[in-house]
């Protein structure tokens, strides 16, 4: 019992001095991210956001290299990277959805342009 108190103290010490690190599966999470986002049209739609997710990732796992053990950058980093390629998953997403409606819209024209050659009047 004499000792309990001290031990538990010094436990619970070196547990809070303990460095975090990434979860096991964080890296691979973020790379499939990036593969998403290319799959999505990133390297096309939203390059910038791309690659400021792939260089997020790299700066994340050179900060877990021995010589530098930086978890808790790391963390951030790995979280940066998956915002970044969210952002170019989406922006991605958008632009083919504007490129639909363009589409649309040109075929709307061409539809009119027909009608108003046929009855000759314009649409109200």
């Amino acid at each position: 019992m004499r000792y309990l108190f001290p031990l538990l103290f010094l436990t619970l010490f070196l547990a809070s001095c303990a460095a975090p690190r990434p979860s096991p599966g964080a890296f691979e999470s973020a790379e499939r991210r990036i593969e998403a986002a290319v799959e999505a049209g990133a390297e096309q739609h939203s390059p910038v956001e791309l690659r400021f997710a792939r260089e997020k990732l790299a700066e994340a796992r050179k900060g877990m290299e021995e010589r530098y053990n930086q978890g808790e950058k790391a963390i951030y980093l790995i979280e940066q990277s998956e915002i970044n390629s969210e952002l170019a998953i989406e922006k991605s997403r958008t632009a083919e959805i504007r490129a639909q409606v363009a589409e649309l819209a040109r075929q709307n024209e061409i539809l009119r342009e027909d009608f108003e050659a046929t009855f000759g009047e314009a649409i109200q």
